[in-house]
């Protein structure tokens, strides 16, 4: 029993438990969406709660070993082997599940952009509030920072998200105020 716990553990109701239909979610991912990383996959596939931790990587290693997907440097892409299969066979599993994978995918990847732009470092002090800064960086200069005093270490990291996000907003913000005329 605690196996199949484990297999399970961390997947919601209407997510994958057959190795079967996991190797097939991640065929059908990585011909729609990829190439892709396995960061990438684990993020997208961990934050819908559609696969177990560990099936993610024992599942790409078969698909990989079957010819399913080639990993080329860091990153997988669709075998024809793979096409194949997925377009005979993606259509089985929920569309739930295929347009929950393919949209976290295309959000992880967006993250990923915004906080090469957008990044936020939360330090926590010894009285339990953290300071985080808040940067803006563009053509690998930093064009702007801030730093801003939080209560708590969740509050932090609800601002750190957030700015992440909407980094641009509140850049073009401060810029507008900055620059515009006086009334």
């Amino acid at each position: 029993m605690a196996a199949h716990d484990a297999f399970t553990a961390g997947v919601k109701p209407g997510g994958l438990t057959s190795s079967t239909e996991i190797r097939l979610l991640l065929c059908y991912l990585v011909q729609n969406a990829g190439p892709l990383t396995r960061q990438e996959i684990e993020t997208a596939l961990m934050e819908e709660q559609l696969v177990n931790y560990f099936e993610i990587g024992s599942c790409l290693d078969d698909i990989a070993r079957q010819e399913l997907v080639c990993l080329s440097g860091e990153q997988y892409s669709i075998t024809e082997k793979g096409r194949r299969v997925a377009q005979e066979l993606g259509y089985d599993l929920p569309r739930s599940v295929r347009e929950g994978a393919v949209a976290a995918v295309l959000r992880a990847r967006t993250w990923a952009q915004k906080e090469a732009e957008y990044s936020a470092q939360i330090t926590e002090q010894p009285d339990g509030h953290c300071t985080i800064l808040c940067t803006v960086k563009g053509l690998e200069e930093e064009l702007f920072s801030l730093q801003l005093g939080m209560p708590d270490r969740m509050t932090a990291e609800l601002v750190k998200k957030r700015f992440i996000l909407r980094g641009n907003e509140i850049y073009q913000l401060l810029i507008n105020k900055l620059t515009e005329e006086e009334p």
